[in-house]
């Protein structure tokens, strides 16, 4: 069952989603066009902020690693997913290798490399779990708190290909971000897909990156529909050098943030909303949450306490921020067991196959909700009786909510591959 929302939804939101509605064949027929073009990402998770004048997407996620949080019955829909883009990548592949994290002995990590195994066995592949971790040395089997195990063992290089000890996959899918850089292992395969591709990883990755493709994406998407691209786009900018442990370039990402929220305050003067504007800073690489820190004002930078100085320059596996992204604060005004809540999709190829909630009773409506003691209830989005239904008073039934949730995560993960084909080392230039 999906959890009864508290959702405010006035103004622009209300057009807005009447808008996608009523535009639903032009929306799919746009989407359809633009992957006759562009390759999406093997798979992807999106968050996504619904703040009642604003709907947007606030991170995207191309190693999505809460697969166990998708309940059985959107399993039928990941399946297919994975069996399209098996079909376009390799479509005689029989063997398909994960790699996950190293170092992680997580069970809720784990319970999702079982399950991302499950849906490419539905699939029709044998599925294996090999490890780069060089505390990996021999096959070892881990008991899971529910019951199931996993199997991690050994990745060995061999002849440019890698594998395990009597499997040699055709299709590698890489469940583990290189926070702490590409490893040699994963360079020049021969004849193997590697997906994600390694520059799709942290050790090349950046937020400000992403925010630029997506920003033109949304440009694209509200000419189209004939609406405000801040409406579903989040405003940004990037400050380099900021060294929250030294103090330097401090006064440069205050003068951001200020420049950056007062663009927000004219956006929230023009459309009548009596809110009090914030920015979040994050490092502008890393996966983890570490740091992001909420904004109200520019002057907050200087009271901020050690505890968070120190952490904020540090990313997963010790990686160092150089620079960061300061990123338009996009309220919540959604609750799941009276806890603050936000939607996270999720996407295999270029489909939607389901989501969850993420709650966290401790945090406030303009706080990063992606933080320790977060919780997740399920959001499926295949029942029949969830699907928009053109016409219906806007706000007035939740499908149009969770189709709109889903053209966002879409417009996201568009933009993910805009994305990696601008930073593809491999890309073919021409003059």
């Amino acid at each position: 069952m999906v959890p009864h929302l508290i959702t405010a939804l006035t103004g622009p939101i209300n057009e807005l989603e009447q808008r996608v509605i009523d535009s639903m064949p032009a929306t799919e027929r746009w989407f359809r066009l633009e992957w006759m073009e562009h390759t999406p990402p093997l798979y992807s998770s999106v968050d996504i902020r619904n703040a009642g004048f604003k709907l947007a997407p606030v991170d995207t996620n191309l190693f999505p690693g809460g697969w166990n949080n998708l309940t059985p019955e959107m399993l039928p829909l990941a399946v297919q997913a994975a069996m399209a883009a098996i079909e376009k990548i390799c479509p005689e592949a029989r063997n398909l290798l994960i790699i996950p994290d190293n170092h992680t002995r997580n069970s809720f990590y784990l319970s999702n490399l079982v399950q991302l195994q499950r849906i490419f066995n539905m699939a029709g592949l044998n599925v294996r779990i090999g490890s780069i971790s060089a505390d990996v040395k021999k096959t070892t089997v881990i008991e899971l708190p529910n019951g199931e195990n996993i199997t991690l063992e050994p990745v060995v290089r061999e002849r440019g290909r890698i594998g395990l000890k009597n499997f040699d996959p055709c299709t590698i899918l890489l469940n583990n971000d290189l926070s702490a850089g590409a490893p040699g292992i994963l360079e020049d395969l021969h004849q193997q897909y590697l997906l994600p591709p390694l520059h799709a990883g942290w050790s090349v990755r950046r937020r400000s990156n992403h925010a630029r493709s997506y920003e033109e994406v949304a440009k694209r998407f509200g000419k189209l529909l004939g609406i405000d691209p801040w409406l579903i786009n989040p405003m940004f900018s990037q400050c380099a050098h900021a060294d929250f442990s030294t103090g330097s370039g401090l006064h440069a990402l205050q003068t951001s943030v200020d420049a950056l929220l007062g663009k927000i305050r004219r956006k929230y003067k023009e459309y009548g909303i009596h809110e009090k504007p914030f920015v979040l800073v994050k490092a502008d690489s890393g996966t983890d949450a570490m740091g992001v820190i909420t904004v109200r004002d520019a002057k907050d930078l200087k009271a901020l306490d050690g505890s968070v100085h120190s952490n904020m320059p540090l990313l997963k596996e010790g990686q160092s921020a150089g620079s960061v992204l300061i990123q338009e604060g996009v309220q919540t005004q959604e609750r799941v067991h009276e806890a603050v809540a936000e939607p996270v999709v999720y996407m295999m190829d270029r489909y939607v196959v389901g989501g969850f909630y993420r709650i966290h009773p401790d945090r406030g409506t303009d706080e990063n909700l992606n933080a320790p003691g977060a919780g997740f209830v399920p959001l499926a989005f295949h029942h029949s009786t969830q699907l928009p239904q053109p016409g219906a008073r806007p706000g007035a039934s939740v499908p149009n909510r969770f189709y709109m949730y889903g053209v966002v995560a879409r417009l996201a993960m568009l933009a993910a591959s805009y994305e990696l084909e601008a930073t593809d080392p491999h890309a073919e230039v021409y003059d």
